[in-house]
């Protein structure tokens, strides 16, 4: 079957609670819902067949259906602060099997990368499904080499590499990237054998350290008020 031809469906994790910024997924950033930005760019790409909001909250379940996107009823023990994106992902595959639409691919969507666009699940998603590669993540150059970090241990803190990385210079050492969070994609069949996001062979996309802005504080979304004004 050509890769065109597969079934993807974008599933977006939006529960109602939120520590650093209160009612995080429906706040207005230039006049649109924060989780507006992530269902919009699923919709507006050719080969993503649905989008499902999966909540536990009332507010975004009707923000999200007012934006086109199906809605999933998430379990409030899927919705803690401990819960896991794994765990819900799975009771919506669960749904979606219910109903008859359990897709051959999911794309997981965070509606904290409001940045991250329909041109670029295209092509991340085309990419992966051309590579034959396990897994797809999105990926972005880390903004801090992680050798020139330093990490707990049985003495204190020590060198996560070496003391020699600590002092070269950046150019010298292996370009280092982060995943940004904004997608994964994988067969759903392969994530319930797995339980996991990033399998490998493993296909990265990368993006931009603007383009991978996650939302976690009031200055991000003055930030990301900025770039979008700016745009």
């Amino acid at each position: 079957m050509p890769e065109c031809m597969k079934r993807i469906t974008a599933i977006i994790t939006a529960r109602g609670g939120s520590k650093g910024i209160l009612r995080k997924n429906v706040r207005l950033v230039c006049g649109k819902p924060l989780i507006a930005y992530s269902i919009e760019a699923s919709l507006n790409c050719s080969i993503i067949d649905d989008c499902y909001v999966t909540t536990d909250d009332d507010e975004i379940k009707e923000v999200s259906r007012q934006w086109g996107a199906q809605v999933i009823d998430r379990p409030a023990e899927l919705a803690t602060d401990t819960a896991l994106s794994s765990d819900a992902v799975a009771h919506a595959l669960h749904f979606l099997e219910k109903q008859n639409k359990f897709p051959e691919y999911f794309v997981l969507l965070q509606p904290t990368s409001p940045l991250r666009t329909a041109k670029h699940l295209e092509e991340c998603l085309r990419g992966f499904l051309q590579s034959g590669m396990e897994s797809a993540v999105s990926i972005t150059e880390a903004e801090h080499h992680p050798w020139k970090m330093l990490i707990s241990g049985k003495h204190g803190l020590q060198p996560l590499k070496d003391h020699r990385s600590l002092e070269s210079p950046r150019q010298l050492l292996p370009k280092a990237y982060r995943i940004n969070g904004a997608m994964y994609c994988m067969s759903s069949t392969l994530f319930r054998e797995k339980r996991s996001f990033y399998i490998e062979p493993a296909y990265t996309y990368p993006m931009s350290q603007l383009e991978s802005l996650d939302i976690d504080s009031e200055i991000d979304l003055k930030i990301l008020e900025m770039i979008l004004q700016e745009s």
